[in-house]
């Protein structure tokens, strides 16, 4: 299960006031004095707000509407633009109750206008209302961007344990899980079309004395760099390569006739012996070779899975019984 984490805020207050009036800084500053989680802080340079209020960080700003420097409602829309402003909650202060300079405020982005000086206890509701709403906006943020995260590795975690779950840990190409679930949409969409599909079994020969010969870690580089030329053997994204177990290998080919995969089968057959890989406890040759059945043809609509395997196969077993280092093919007719 993902956990995660995420920042607590503090239920403390921080008010800040931007106001160019020193004595209305001092007003409100002895209004909150007594509210042991009030922390109050004086801007008295409009054009410095923004600068410290990224600093303190209050969770009200008390704006005056009207300053020689800057305008509030220049300075309120310049908040509303800052990533870092942006959602924090604005009272606006004013010395006249002008339902015009209201509108303005409030479409530029204000929360709140007070006239001022409010009376205390009115000031502190709006205080307390405001900055508490600002605070439970900031941790449901963060609880939706920790969730986001949990969920994003989670997803990961899916992606990885669905790739470990189709596909073969050493070789790194499918499984034969993943083989078998794909076969069985392939042959079902290939009877539907009416169009050709082949399956060609591959298996190394001798293997279990190379192993004997040089032992089962030499054992797993030599799958390895079969399997590497098996994968480099596919023409088209549709073709499919898996490890069926052991030493064998099995090729899917959708929409290709018996003679495409028999040539397939012999270019990839041909690949493994040129990359001469010594075994010297070969009875075939004096490295590493290997032996292929192949199976192709239209399937019918009530065609298995198991019946195309078992036919690719007695191929495979053909071409072993044969003197291995070949390939056997059949073509199987739909009755």
């Amino acid at each position: 299960m993902v956990g995660f984490k995420f920042e607590q805020y503090s239920v403390d207050l921080m008010i800040m006031l931007v106001d160019d009036q020193a004595i209305v800084g001092k007003l409100l500053q002895n209004m909150l004095i007594d509210q042991t989680d009030i922390s109050f802080h004086y801007c008295h340079n409009p054009e410095l707000a923004i600068a410290e209020a990224k600093i303190i960080k209050p969770t009200v700003i008390l704006l005056d509407l009207i300053m020689p420097k800057i305008n509030g409602l220049e300075l309120l829309k310049q908040i509303r633009i800052d990533p870092a402003t942006q959602d924090t909650p604005v009272i606006m202060l004013s010395t006249e109750d002008d339902p015009l300079a209201k509108m303005n405020a409030f479409e530029w982005g204000a929360n709140d206008y007070v006239v001022k000086l409010p009376e205390k206890i009115e000031l502190v509701a709006r205080l307390r209302y405001h900055s508490k709403a600002y605070i439970h906006k900031l941790q449901r943020d963060r609880v939706f961007e920790a969730l986001q995260k949990a969920q994003t590795e989670l997803e990961k975690q899916n992606i990885e344990l669905l790739r470990l779950s189709q596909y073969d840990g050493m070789t790194e190409i499918a499984n034969r899980r993943y083989f078998d679930e794909c076969i069985q949409i392939e042959l079902k969409r290939a009877a539907r079309n009416q169009v050709p599909i082949s399956v060609v079994m591959i298996d190394i020969d001798h293997f279990k004395a190379y192993n004997d010969t040089y032992g089962h870690l030499q054992g797993d580089d030599c799958l390895k760099k079969v399997s590497t030329i098996l994968k480099q053997q596919q023409n088209r994204p549709a073709d499919f390569v898996a490890r069926y177990g052991g030493e064998e290998f099995v090729l899917l080919l959708p929409e290709t006739d018996l003679a495409g995969a028999v040539n397939i089968a012999e270019k990839t057959r041909q690949a493994i012996f040129d990359e001469n890989i010594p075994h010297e406890g070969s009875l075939t040759a004096t490295h590493v070779t290997a032996s292929f059945g192949v199976a192709g043809g239209i399937p019918g609509y009530h065609d298995t899975p198991e019946q195309w395997l078992q036919q690719a196969d007695a191929m495979l077993y053909k071409a072993k019984s044969s003197g291995r280092n070949q390939v056997q093919a059949i073509a199987i007719l739909t009755n």
